[in-house]
């Protein structure tokens, strides 16, 4: 389970993501430059180290090297979810407490995920958005008949 980002490997890694493509520590430092003051072989550190933790992979170019992610900022928030979830005692009541703090905008990106993904699960007896639809279509019924 992936451990939190530093506030130095977060800028760093955030500029990569956003980027979507391969940089080098150069490109990061002068981004870096016009938030704060900060030395290329403060960079290189924090990169290298974000390489050996296999955060980006690396490919020399040159005399440089080019970094590249190995996996998205989505992917990454979505790990330590579940890592914070598991760590639970109880995790229906964990879930209801983190709903509670959610914003309308994050509730809607919720209900917008949960449309995607039950779907793929009929039947886990969930009881959620898009099991009728699922089981109706399964079972060749019109929808909404026998209602």
């Amino acid at each position: 389970m992936p451990r939190q980002l530093g506030e130095l490997e977060d800028a760093v890694m955030t500029r990569v993501w956003e980027w979507n493509r391969p940089v080098t520590v150069r490109e990061v430092l002068e981004d870096l430059q016009r938030e704060r003051s900060i030395a290329y072989t403060t960079v290189m550190t924090v990169m290298d180290n974000l390489h050996q933790k296999g955060w980006v992979r690396r490919e020399v170019e040159g005399r440089a090297y080019r970094y590249t992610a190995v996996s998205t900022r989505a992917a990454y928030a979505a790990a330590l979810m579940n890592e914070a979830w598991s760590l639970s005692d109880n995790p229906a009541a964990a879930l209801v407490a983190f709903f509670g703090m959610m914003s309308a905008e994050q509730r809607e990106a919720l209900r917008d995920a949960m449309r995607i993904v039950l779907p793929v699960l009929p039947g886990d007896g969930a009881g959620g958005a898009g099991d009728d639809e699922a089981g109706e279509a399964a079972d060749g019924a019109e929808p909404g008949a026998g209602r």
